[in-house]
């Protein structure tokens, strides 16, 4: 079983989550069970413990809508296993890729924009060197720790 504790608008919320079988996943919310489908298979993730601060008065969702898609842990074509890896700090939604194979990064450049609970993201690099694979595309779903894009 995996815990999430969020803390929303001064509101703490603790999330179990007990089972996760291919497009389903069964949690409790503060104690309310919930069954989640997801519409692609959700890879496993680590524990983690985050704290989330959201800017408006919107009540937390606790069920997955369609375009809040979760994709399978198939790599895609073209991603490297060698090199430093720029990755998603949080799920969300690619908006916009910066930097292309071949491409020369720096450190602090952005090379990804990513929308995260209604607020945009600069994702920068983190090493400087050659842009050896994209993994992601504009309209993508990613989840927190996902490599999108691998430097040498």
């Amino acid at each position: 079983m995996k815990n999430y504790k969020f803390k929303i608008n001064g509101n703490n919320y603790s999330v179990d989550i007990n089972e996760v079988e291919g497009q389903e996943i069964k949690l409790e919310v503060n104690g309310t069970p919930y069954t989640v489908t997801v519409d692609k298979e959700m890879r496993a993730q680590r524990p983690r413990t985050t704290t989330i601060i959201n800017n408006n008065n919107a009540a937390p969702r606790v069920s997955a809508a369609a375009g809040d898609v979760q994709r399978s842990s198939a790599p895609r074509p073209g991603s490297a296993a060698g090199g430093t890896k720029v990755t998603s700090p949080l799920p969300g939604t690619i908006l916009d890729v910066f930097v292309n194979v071949g491409d020369q990064v720096k450190v602090g450049q952005t090379v990804v924009l990513l929308e995260a609970m209604k607020m945009e993201n600069n994702i920068e690099s983190d090493t400087e060197g050659t842009v050896t694979a994209v993994n992601v595309r504009k309209g993508d779903s990613v989840l927190e720790g996902e490599a999108l894009i691998v430097v040498s």
